[in-house]
């Protein structure tokens, strides 16, 4: 590792001294793998996003490595030695494997990836890179994404390479690649997206030549597969910073092809607030929901607080007072949310939850000072189902208001709510809202087969048992037969 001298500033020391601490700590099992590819004639180097959090001081357990061995050489070589290995991406050049080693007192797992040096392109029509062996490791850190990730340190000797200045980068907290922004992406245009998530991960600044390329090359994330753009807009999403992030996609034109409904909301007014756009309410809301997260990050409900509105330019309405509406912009919204989820691949489940969240936002502002009746509270309850305590983060989210007073009103109603739904389910099991018979018991009660009588049946149950809450057995079975008498 380089050293630290009186030249040397003082950030550079720190990032050097972080770095040793967390080499350190993964010796065990990088300096055992390094001694068995000598070994075998081949070096070994951890390499990119290991190096670059070594020297921010938050090295985890998984470890990423570079080699000039060819894939099948490393699976002889780490197979007799790994507890695990998988050879998913071995068509790319990688190798998997995972490796428990006593660091200190403790045994640790390690996920580790080793690859061959190499270098990707993509042709313009391609939406796969086209992967290509190298034989040197300065060839391969030239094909990284910017210089803070192509960095190495070479094992076991732990002599830095840092040929593209990444370190002096990582000090001043600037994203800048090893060659020209223009040739990284159009080696992979996948490659400015991540430049966003990175912004908002390690909250760095992009270098001016790089937001430029950006804005110039945008129009080629289109084609780049949805899989990979919706992974690094979850990783994105799922940062620290995630405003900063979605901020760089909007203002570098990125947005416009993977996530359109945001720039969009730029050109309208809020609402409640004309002096903002929707745009900064929908980032605004992102942010206070991630205040409310209480089990770390939270994909569902980051989704469904930064879409929450984006139905709002399509239902936009000019009344004649002078008012500014959006109808049903909640139900235009979740439409909108499960077209563009699923054009990004997401899971049936998960645009399911975020449409539903979308669509239920401003379901509460009905709620006013407590009106609504036990009935309104057991169907809230019913429609939200799981989505719940999402939807009381996102709705509690939703409250941007400058005006203290009335900022304070509705977090005291959506207090009341919040204490019936729980008086309510103390006394009613709301989570499990069913009607008080079940189909058999009505078969048996009517005197009937399975049928959609049972099912017709059954909804006119569970409409009065969320109408009237739990009735008595008897109760039940009388007011079946009424509804079944006033079928005939």
């Amino acid at each position: 590792m380089p050293n630290a001298n009186e030249d040397t500033p003082t950030a550079l020391s720190q990032v050097q001294r972080r770095a040793v601490s967390e080499l350190l700590r993964v010796s065990p099992v990088a300096d055992d793998l390094a001694r068995r590819f000598r070994e075998a004639g081949f070096s070994l180097a951890l390499v990119g996003g290991s190096v670059r959090d070594a020297l921010l001081g938050r090295l985890g357990n998984d470890l990423d490595f570079t080699t000039d061995a060819r894939p099948e050489d490393v699976l002889k070589i780490v197979r007799p030695w790994a507890d695990a290995v998988w050879e998913v991406g071995i068509a790319f050049g990688t190798v998997g494997s995972q490796k428990e080693a006593r660091v200190g007192d403790v045994v640790q797992s390690f996920q580790i990836e080793v690859t061959t040096y190499r270098s990707e392109a993509y042709d313009r029509t391609s939406r796969k890179p086209e992967v290509s062996y190298g034989d040197s490791i300065d060839e391969d850190l030239v094909r990284r994404d910017f210089t803070v990730n192509a960095m190495a340190v070479a094992l076991p000797e732990k002599e830095f390479i840092d040929p593209y200045g990444g370190l002096e980068d990582l000090a001043a907290r600037v994203l800048r690649t090893p060659g020209t922004p223009e040739e990284s992406f159009s080696d992979d245009p996948l490659r400015m997206m991540r430049a966003a998530r990175f912004a908002a991960q390690l909250d760095f600044e992009v270098a001016p030549e790089v937001v430029t390329a950006m804005k110039e090359m945008s129009g080629r994330i289109e084609i780049v597969s949805a899989e990979r753009v919706r992974d690094e807009l979850n990783k994105l999403l799922l940062s620290a910073h995630p405003r900063k992030g979605l901020g760089l996609l909007v203002d570098t034109g990125l947005a416009d092809h993977v996530l359109p409904e945001l720039p969009a909301l730029r050109l309208e007014s809020d609402e409640h607030h004309r002096h903002k756009d929707v745009y900064e309410h929908s980032l605004t809301v992102l942010d206070q929901a991630i205040d409310l997260e209480e089990d770390g990050p939270d994909l569902v409900l980051r989704l469904a607080a930064l879409l929450h509105d984006i139905g709002k330019p399509r239902t936009r309405r000019f009344e004649k007072d002078g008012r500014v509406s959006f109808h049903h912009h909640e139900v235009v919204g979740a439409k909108m949310t499960k077209k563009r989820m699923t054009a990004l691949k997401y899971s049936n489940e998960m645009i399911k939850d975020v449409s539903r969240l979308v669509e239920l936002h401003l379901r509460f502002h009905g709620y006013g000072t407590g009106e609504w009746t036990d009935s309104a509270v057991r169907r809230y309850v019913r429609d939200a189902g799981p989505m719940l305590s999402r939807l009381h983060k996102l709705t509690r989210s939703d409250c941007t208001t400058r005006n203290k007073r009335k900022a304070g009103a509705l977090s005291r109603a959506y207090d009341g709510l919040e204490d019936r739904i729980a008086q309510l389910q103390e006394q009613e099991e709301l989570d499990a809202i069913r009607p008080d018979l079940d189909g058999n018991q009505i078969q048996e009660i009517l005197s009937i087969g399975p049928g959609p009588a049972i099912g017709q049946a059954y909804k006119f149950l569970l409409e009065l048992r969320l109408e009237n809450g739990p009735m008595e057995h008897d109760e039940a079975v009388a007011a079946l037969k009424e509804w079944w008498a006033a079928q005939s």
